[in-house]
């Protein structure tokens, strides 16, 4: 599994993401937003206090929400290919 290093919150609900091997790029969630937890993001202040949680090398905000960067890096791997 790639380590997630930097990670970046846009306004425009994309998150600009950088792992280990120097794959980056952006990537929408736009999408979440009416699912569950992911509605505390309509406030585009909380999802701009995304976090990488150290121990569990997760993407983290407050109210709970976590998004395992492996997938994140699949989507920004399968693009780059296309």
């Amino acid at each position: 599994m790639r380590k997630l290093t930097e990670v970046r919150a846009d306004s425009d609900y994309s998150l600009w993401l950088r792992f280990d091997d120097g794959l980056e790029g952006s990537v929408f969630l736009g999408n979440l937003l009416e699912i569950g937890a992911f509605k505390l993001w309509r406030d585009r202040d909380q999802f701009r206090r995304v976090a990488i949680d150290p121990a569990a090398m997760t993407l983290v905000w407050d109210g709970g929400i976590e998004l395992d960067p492996a997938v994140l890096y699949r989507d920004l791997l399968e693009r780059k290919a296309a």
